[in-house]
């Protein structure tokens, strides 16, 4: 019998990714964009350290199709402003 050798070569990228963290009732959501994966904690840090592992662990399992699919490159994340005009007439109003 034969003796074969495995080789396993190991590729280590880094990613610069965005986590835009708000807070919803008495937890905080955090979401990666570029990936559309969410995760949550009850302070900021556990919700960005949750989102960090749920990255992590998409990385580690996703095809390199999937990858390729979700990996958005360029994430855009800009303040803006709107105007709400509001009626104080009570014709824009319904009676119940």
């Amino acid at each position: 019998m034969q003796n074969k050798e495995f080789v396993v070569y190991y590729l280590s990228m880094k990613y610069k990714l965005t986590a835009i963290i708000q807070k919803e009732d008495d937890m905080f959501v955090a979401l990666c964009p570029e990936l559309d994966i969410a995760s949550q904690g009850y302070t900021i840090e556990e919700a960005k350290r949750n989102l960090e592992e749920a990255v992590t662990l998409f990385f580690e399992y996703a095809s390199p199709e999937e990858i390729k699919e979700r990996l958005k490159e360029e994430i855009y994340i800009s303040p803006f402003e709107v105007s709400i005009v509001q009626a104080e007439s009570s014709l824009w109003q319904r009676s119940l």
